[in-house]
């Protein structure tokens, strides 16, 4: 499908959602929209919080909260997805940084045509976000 629309009219830009614990994209797309020249934009690179450490059950979350009508975000799931946050939390004890700047760095580490799109709310998370230039 990309290629298709890239024929059409060039495409600058392709987004969807890839993460430590989203990677799909890794399938396919990415290898095209490189082949391609076309910057990849990933959002949720935090795993929608998750890999953040944040979140440790659906407790966590209001209950207005979108993500708990995601089956990544039922209980068993975040049980389950907790043995992924712990290695991620080793490597940033080991480095001495955050858990989303580890997330931060792994997805912009892939290839140089992918920038990221991290949710914040406040300025400290999007201070703590870009520390991961310091060290990536």
């Amino acid at each position: 499908m990309i290629r298709r629309a890239h024929a059409v009219h060039p495409l600058t830009a392709v987004q969807n959602e890839y993460s430590l614990w989203s990677r799909e994209p890794e399938q396919e797309i990415l290898d095209v929209c490189q082949e391609l020249g076309i910057t990849f934009v990933a959002y949720s690179p935090l795993g929608r919080g998750f890999l953040t450490g944040a979140i440790k059950s659906r407790a966590d979350l209001e209950a207005s909260d979108w993500r708990l009508t995601l089956p990544r975000f039922t209980e068993e799931a975040i049980k389950e997805n907790l043995k992924f946050v712990e290695v991620v939390e080793q490597i940033a004890q080991d480095k001495k940084v955050s858990k989303a700047q580890v997330a931060l760095a792994w997805v912009l580490s892939q290839n140089d045509e992918i920038v990221t799109i991290p949710g914040t709310r406040n300025v400290n998370r999007l201070e703590e976000n870009l520390g991961h230039l310091k060290w990536n």
